[in-house]
């Protein structure tokens, strides 16, 4: 009976079971050339996720930078460092993906009306500024978003007398 304990459960039982245990496992075989012993069903499924969570991290990202710039412009008695921190490190944080996967470049300016709008979503319910004060269209561009240095000014005054 020691010997069974000792022995490595099936490929799928640790994928299911022990995740870190089996992309370990994984690397060991392919340094080894042991390629048909891998479990390519999983493993294929992993490397195309790998992907998909880079494109998810930019969508994350660019959405937290707008909803910070969406306040730094409709709050501006409450700007902070922070808020200028957060907007210098999802700029950072954007440019490492980009600079790391040059082909998906293009892919903030494909999600760029869609973070809008979860931006936007957030910006009011972290202000509490009712969603649609807030403009439909975005008052910066993403060039702009993106630009080291851009905070928006605060909205223009407008005279309701």
């Amino acid at each position: 009976m020691a010997k069974a304990a000792l022995k490595p459960p099936p490929k799928d039982d640790l994928y299911e079971t022990d995740f870190f245990l089996w992309t370990q496992a994984q690397a060991d075989l392919l340094r080894a050339r042991r390629f048909d012993e891998l479990d390519l069903d999983h493993l294929i499924d992993e490397v195309a996720s790998v992907g998909a969570s880079d494109k998810r991290e930019i969508r994350n990202r660019l959405t937290v930078l707008i909803t910070h710039l969406l306040k730094w412009k409709y709050q501006p008695g409450f700007r902070s460092s922070s808020w200028k921190g957060t907007i210098a490190e999802q700029r950072a944080g954007l440019a490492e993906l980009l600079d790391a996967s040059p082909s998906l470049r293009r892919y903030p300016s494909d999600v760029f009306a869609m973070c809008y709008l979860s931006g936007r979503r957030k910006a009011s319910e972290q202000t509490g500024i009712d969603f649609t004060l807030f403009p439909e269209h975005p008052p910066f561009t993403l060039e702009n978003a993106l630009s080291d240095g851009f905070l928006p000014k605060e909205p223009d005054l407008i005279d309701q007398s």
